[in-house]
C-alpha cells in the first residue's frame, strides 16, 4: 500500500510528543494516520532486576529493539498489521501489553534516537528535528518524570547528568545533520506544525 514515513527526533522533552500529535489531529480527518514511539520499542529487560533496570542507559541507540520496529514499520508499508509493544516507564521494561496497529497511509514515528539508527533512519521519507534550549528540556523532562513516571527528583537529576546529557551530545544533536527540517521551539512553534500539516495532507490527498 502507498505509505509515507514521517520520522520527528530530537532531545528528551524537546516537543516531539506535542507536534507528532498535534499534526496527527490536524490530519486525521484527511485520511489514516498513526504515531509510533520509539519508547515503546526499549529492549525487554526483563532478566534484569529493577535495581539494574533502574541503572541502565535508556539513551544508547542499542537501548532500542531498532530491528524489531525497522520489521514492522516494512510489515505496514507492504499491508499487514502489527503488534506494537507498550513500554511501562514505572517498571523499567517493555509490558506485557501490545497494540493491534493496522496498516496506514502515514506512519508518524517520534524518538530521540532514530536518526542515530542508520537502517531505521532510510525508512523515513520525511525527517524532522526538533531543536529546544537545553534549560527547557531539563525542565519539561524533569516535571514529567516526577509527575507522569513516578521518579525521584534525585533520580532525575542523576539521571540526566549521567547518561541523558552525554548521549544527547554524543548521538542526538549530531543527528540533526541528517533532518529535513529543524523546527524550533518544539510544540509551540504553530506555523512549523501548520506546514507540515499541509504536506500531509498533499500527501493523503495524493494517495486517494
Amino acid at each position: 500500500m502507498n505509505c509515507t514515513i514521517i520520522g520527528i527526533a530530537g532531545g528528551t522533552a524537546s516537543g516531539k510528543t506535542t507536534i507528532a500529535k498535534k499534526i496527527h489531529e490536524l490530519s486525521q480527518s484527511l485520511g489514516s494516520v498513526v504515531v509510533l514511539r520509539l519508547d515503546d520499542y526499549y529492549k525487554d529487560l526483563s532478566h534484569l532486576t529493577f535495581e539494574e533496570r533502574k541503572k541502565y542507559n535508556y539513551d544508547h541507540p542499542s537501548a532500542y529493539d531498532s530491528d524489531l520496529l525497522v520489521k514492522q514499520l516494512m510489515m505496514l508499508k507492504d499491508g499487514i498489521p502489527i503488534s506494537r509493544p507498550t513500554y511501562d516507564f514505572v517498571a523499567h521494561n517493555r509490558s506485557q501489553e501490545v497494540k493491534l496497529i493496522e496498516p496506514v497511509n502515514v506512519i508518524i514515528v517520534e524518538g530521540i534516537m532514530i536518526f542515530t539508527i542508520p537502517e531505521l533512519r532510510q525508512m523515513f521519507d520525511i525527517k524532522l528535528f526538533v531543536q529546544t534550549p537545553d534549560d527547557l528540556r531539563f525542565i519539561r523532562r524533569l516535571k514529567r518524570d516526577i509527575y507522569e513516571r513516578g521518579r525521584s527528583i534525585d533520580s532525575v537529576i542523576d539521571q540526566y547528568l549521567t547518561t541523558v546529557r552525554p548521549m544527547h551530545l554524543e548521538f542526538v544533536e549530531p543527528s540533526k545533520q541528517y533532518a529535513d527540517l529543524i523546527i524550533p521551539e518544539g510544540g509551540e512553534n504553530k506555523v512549523a506544525i501548520d506546514i507540515i500539516a499541509v504536506k500531509i495532507a498533499n500527501i493523503l490527498n495524493n494517495h486517494e
